[in-house]
């Protein structure tokens, strides 16, 4: 609700799901209310978790923002489902859980309120009754004799609520039959608590009718808002950078001018370039993923010396034994400790056969890791290029299927290099441009998204700064 200024017109909007439509008649909000009920849940049979948004605006509103939850089903009436009453609870759940909200508790003065199931509700998410606010309404019903009863509840003196109760006096069944307008119901409201015995004094002290527990709702969530401010800052800014950093991810999107997409095309294959070079030095990336391919190679050449040196050792001791038995069989000329070089040949030539299967399993680790950085780099950068990132892949796996055996710091920022000579090539042609700037389909409508969001988002901290 939004208060307009005197001599303003009403205006009301009304929206759900896909649809939204204007109006300019306030006796047909409960109307439309009614058909929205029945297209989301169906004819009277169930609930929905989807909001039905109302926008009232006129001079006789507060500015108020409500949400109406449908009341505690105990019993499943026919064509409802059977567990009709813990959907409902799940769905008062769901809001009446969030900090920031004010629960109304409505209850009828008929009804024993120790009894009542929604100030159980109420009192479970917040047991100290901070923000929760009781309502008793159908003051009319009372029984003769309950009166005081009634009046100690709205005098906090039963069941303590901080924010305390209000009463009031809405149309009955009647009254909504015989078309009474709002204005004339406030009347018979005012009239009604004036004019009666016990709760007469209910209405001198604030606590009864409608427009009394409209002032009420306004000043306890301006004051509920400036205990929130900090908390409410925290949660903004913490969504904030939650949404520029996926925004970020998505990028501005290629431009529509041919000279512009170029230009375009050239400086993601760059930046790209220079995180290739990034990830080779271990620096930090300026597509902002934490990629190290040292840490990965240092895993694998440490398990190749581990195995190296238990084959050295291993090939040592065969050579003492040969060394001795040659000694004691074959020597002849030679220096004591010295075999023949045909037979030491062609031990080495074994020792080097044992060794060939796994040097060529470990290229096949080391061209993985890297063919992984490569991957994983080219993924954080052309996110949402899909022929972009195929193209890259492939250039990325036919350069480390080239990794010798043994690489070295220089060969590896060799490799970086032949990487960017390989990116560079592909956006020689100006007419792939297109191919390789084709978006996935749901990109601009998740960039759109995001942006309506940051700009939502930077309006409320704005708002706040200004509270």
């Amino acid at each position: 609700m939004k208060r307009k200024k005197e001599g303003e017109d009403w205006y009301g909007k009304i929206s759900y799901q896909d649809r939204e439509e204007e109006l300019d008649d306030p006796t047909t909000v409960e109307k439309k209310i009614r058909e929205a009920q029945d297209d989301m849940a169906g004819v009277g049979l169930g609930i929905s978790d989807e909001l039905i948004s109302l926008e009232i605006a006129s001079p006789d509103v507060p500015d108020l923002t409500l949400i109406d939850l449908p009341g505690i089903a105990r019993v499943a009436v026919k064509g409802q489902p059977e567990n009709i009453g813990d959907q409902i609870k799940r769905l008062i759940q769901k809001f009446i859980t969030k900090q920031e909200t004010i629960s109304l508790v409505v209850v009828p003065c008929n009804v024993d309120i120790a009894t009542t199931e929604a100030l159980k509700m109420a009192q479970q998410v917040d047991p100290e009754g901070e923000r929760t606010l009781g309502i008793l309404t159908k003051p009319d019903l009372v029984d003769k004799g309950t009166e005081e009863n009634v009046v100690e509840i709205v005098h906090n003196e039963v069941i303590q609520l901080k924010k305390g109760y209000m009463i009031v006096k809405c149309r009955g069944q009647k009254e909504i039959t015989e078309k009474v307008s709002l204005t004339e119901a406030i009347e018979r409201e005012k009239a009604f608590f004036q004019d009666h015995a016990y709760f007469h004094t209910l209405y001198s002290d604030g606590h009864a009718t409608v427009p009394k527990l409209a002032e009420k709702l306004t000043l306890e969530l301006v004051h509920h808002i400036e205990k929130s401010l900090p908390r409410l800052e925290e949660q903004i800014e913490e969504k904030l950078k939650q949404t520029q950093t996926e925004l970020d991810r998505y990028g501005s999107g290629p431009p529509t001018d041919p000279v512009e997409r170029q230009v375009f095309l050239i400086d993601k294959v760059t930046e790209f370039c220079q995180d290739v070079v990034s990830v080779t030095k271990g620096e930090e990336l300026k597509c902002g993923e934490k990629l190290n391919v040292f840490s990965s190679l240092r895993k694998e050449f440490g398990k190749w010396k581990t195995l190296l040196e238990n084959s050295g050792e291993n090939f040592n001791r065969k050579i003492e034994r040969e060394v001795g038995d040659y000694e004691d069989r074959y020597r002849g000329r030679e220096l004591p400790g010295f075999i023949n070089y045909k037979t030491f040949e062609v031990m080495v030539k074994e020792q080097v056969k044992q060794l060939e299967e796994p040097a060529i399993r470990k290229l096949k680790d080391i061209g993985d890791a890297v063919k992984k950085v490569f991957v994983q780099l080219a993924q954080a950068s052309f996110s949402g290029f899909p022929n972009l990132l195929k193209t890259t892949k492939i250039a990325g796996m036919r350069l480390a299927d080239q990794i010798p055996l043994v690489i070295r710091y220089e060969m590896l920022q060799q490799s970086a290099s032949q990487l960017q000579r390989e990116m560079l090539q592909t956006i020689q042609d100006k007419e792939s441009s297109d191919f390789l700037l084709k978006e996935d389909f749901d990109i601009g409508t998740k960039r759109a998204t995001l942006q309506n969001r940051l700009k939502r988002l930077m309006q409320a901290r704005a708002y706040l700064v200004e509270f």
